[in-house]
């Protein structure tokens, strides 16, 4: 009997409590995490060019995982011909294309429990060449591309070498550096 008196008294003792609004844990998701993206060229030794860019990815707390994309270029006019039909003999009429030439890059970084982070990146670099030697019809200019995808495991603070690629017909090399920062 004085066993449910007590549990009674609990339980009035629960009920005459205010509710409170359940409490979240404290998330452990990292900061904005700071993605540097170095796109570089060389001829031999000799650096042709490097474009740097930075993305900022704040992590969701449930998944730990967040993702940024840069796109940036430009259109090229490329005039073609096309015949008014689909006879052989039929004029040919001019028309204006467009090409996107530029850099499109997407990341993806999710924070592990070890204090690492993996980082899914995705870089695209397009851009209009120098025509070769003996000239080139500037309506068809040659166009140069570089792609290249792959998971890195960084650490705060940590760069690396995401890729390395040799250009078979002009012979540059294309070097991608990654680093990332935590932002505290």
């Amino acid at each position: 009997m004085r066993s449910h008196i007590a549990v009674a008294a609990l339980l009035i003792a629960a009920l005459g409590t205010p509710v409170r609004a359940q409490e979240r844990p404290p998330s452990n998701a990292p900061n904005t995490v700071r993605i540097q993206v170095l796109l570089s060229r060389y001829q031999g030794e000799k650096k042709l060019g490097s474009l740097p860019y930075t993305l900022s990815i704040q992590p969701d707390d449930r998944s730990r995982s967040g993702h940024a994309t840069v796109r940036l270029g430009t259109q090229v006019p490329i005039t073609t011909t096309v015949r008014q039909s689909g006879e052989a003999n039929a004029p040919s009429v001019p028309t204006v294309q467009y090409r996107d030439v530029g850099t499109s890059i997407d990341c993806t970084v999710v924070s592990l429990l070890d204090g690492r982070f993996k980082v899914d990146i995705s870089v695209e670099d397009s851009s209009v060449d120098t025509p070769p030697a003996g000239g080139s019809n500037p309506a068809h200019p040659p166009f140069r591309s570089f792609r290249t995808s792959d998971s890195l495991l960084l650490t705060d603070g940590q760069s690396a070498q995401f890729s390395t690629a040799t250009d078979r017909v002009s012979g540059d090399v294309w070097k991608v550096d990654v680093t990332l920062t935590v932002v505290k």
